[in-house]
């Protein structure tokens, strides 16, 4: 297996997280297994690494019953088509997936926009899906300009996904930091201790205050120099994985294109 899978067991339900290699970006798919089914939450950048999820997911025994797609980054919806099962996301995020037409992974695999396109809306609030409540919030600003957050009150799980980042660099190309701490600190919370996110294994709620620190530096760091930028906030960061998100976010603040 190309990617890491870590399982967390919460009691009636069990979480299967999967995080890509670094070529793949760290991405993470979350399978959370209720008692009698599986829902996926994101569906990965490179088409090999969702054929891999859903192989692993194949393994279960259980029916995948839909994927959830949390926000419009491409990173997180391209291999959505190979879990044939109905995609769902928050309309304003089905509207800026469209946007986007046709795509292709970072292996070069071409994605059309159609197999991408979400099926059904997630409604803000909770529902039930197998006896299991999921709490569903729409996040505007932070990391991108909307995004979903689950919460699984019931197991102390928060699935965060790109509102967290977990060992990796951090996406700052929304030039929203200001926001983003403030969605970090509103998810503080001892209720939930088991947080996931888009990037990189599961946490607890450390990683919170790593990811705050991480936005206090890109904020003291940045300028106009995107190149100086990466030198300054990989040598304040040694240890974090997948610096090429740092050339995405400098793509994003300055259209500098990623070597």
């Amino acid at each position: 297996m190309r990617g890491t899978i870590t399982i967390i067991d919460k009691g009636n339900i069990r979480v299967h997280s999967y995080m890509a290699p670094e070529d793949g970006l760290n991405v993470t798919t979350q399978l959370i297994e209720t008692p009698s089914l599986l829902i996926a939450v994101d569906g990965q950048v490179n088409v090999a690494d969702a054929d891999e999820v859903v192989e692993y997911a194949k393994g279960l025994g259980k029916p995948l019953d839909r994927l959830i797609v949390t926000h419009a980054h491409p990173d997180h919806f391209q291999g959505a088509g190979r879990f044939n099962v109905p995609i769902h996301a928050l309309e304003i995020v089905r509207e800026q997936m469209a946007a986007r037409g046709d795509l292709q992974d970072l292996n070069g695999v071409p994605i059309p926009a159609a197999e991408m396109a979400p099926t059904d809306l997630i409604t803000p609030g909770t529902e039930v899906i197998d006896g299991v409540p999921f709490v569903f919030e729409a996040i505007s600003g932070g990391e991108t300009t909307d995004q979903l957050l689950i919460r699984l009150p019931e197991h102390g799980v928060l699935v965060a996904q790109d509102l967290v980042y977990h060992q990796t660099h951090l996406f700052v190309g929304n030039n929203d930091i200001d926001r983003w701490q403030v969605i970090l600190e509103s998810l503080a919370d001892p209720a939930y201790d088991t947080i996931l996110p888009g990037h990189g294994l599961p946490a607890g709620p450390a990683v919170l205050a790593e990811n705050a620190e991480y936005l206090q530096a890109a904020r003291e760091l940045l300028d106009d120099d995107g190149q100086a930028y990466k030198q300054a906030i990989i040598a304040r960061f040694p240890a974090l994985g997948v610096p090429f998100v740092i050339d995405i976010s400098n793509y994003y603040l300055f259209g500098t294109r990623p070597a």
